[in-house]
């Protein structure tokens, strides 16, 4: 029901995500980071806040991507109708698909990236979203909202699109946190939406909010 990915740039410590749905509401179900955790995106048929929470909380208190979700997902006896990926502070990755997932559902992770679907229109929407993700692009934002693009021009979920977010998290600008809720366009709504908050004055503002390297900022 769901494609996802998660990003970590070592060089400028940016997380970066992404996910769009035929449902509503992705960014509120799916996505969850933190700057000094890493990000985690839970889906799937009965997806799990719980273990999307709890997989952050466990790589805020230290432990890597697969020992945070290993330990979210095993003792979980519903673990077959949900889906996991995890991206931690230092770019490990992992992830878990149950086996009851709506086909064609998968995931894939290597350093500093995951990316996961379920009810896809086949394999070739992972493998786009790896291969866009691989082009240079001009700002963290453009990378992910270029994987989502990707990923539509060959399928994406196969009911069609309603819900799309964005997450970026920077050591040196406020979160950006966007969320299409519900829209019959919601890759176009939420590239504009994007255009809009790097303008002013909302751009302007931006720059007076404290951040991870200057906490009094104002």
């Amino acid at each position: 029901m769901t494609l996802s990915i998660l990003t970590y740039d070592q060089e400028t410590n940016v997380f970066a995500a992404a996910a769009a749905t035929g449902s509503f509401c992705v960014g509120g179900w799916v996505l969850r980071g933190e700057i000094e955790s890493g990000l985690v995106a839970s889906q799937g048929t009965a997806p799990s806040t719980f273990w999307r929470d709890g997989v952050l909380r466990r790589m805020h208190e230290g432990e890597i991507a697969e020992q945070a979700v290993r330990a979210e997902v095993e003792p979980d006896s519903g673990r077959d109708h949900r889906q996991l990926i995890a991206l931690d502070r230092t770019g490990n990755s992992f992830g878990f698909t149950g086996a009851a997932s709506v086909s064609f559902a998968s995931h894939y992770t290597s350093r500093n990236i995951a990316v996961a679907g379920n009810m896809l229109s086949g394999p070739e929407v992972l493998d786009a979203m790896r291969l866009a993700v691989e082009e240079p692009y001009d700002t963290p934002a453009d990378r992910m909202l270029a994987v989502l693009d990707a990923a539509a021009k060959v399928g994406g979920d196969a009911r069609g699109l309603q819900s799309a977010a964005l997450l970026i998290l920077s050591p040196d600008q406020p979160p950006l946190d966007l969320r299409i809720d519900c829209h019959d366009a919601p890759l176009v709504a939420l590239r504009d939406l994007c255009t809009r908050v790097h303008q002013p004055p909302y751009r302007d503002w931006l720059i007076e909010v404290p951040v991870l390297n200057d906490k009094n900022r104002a």
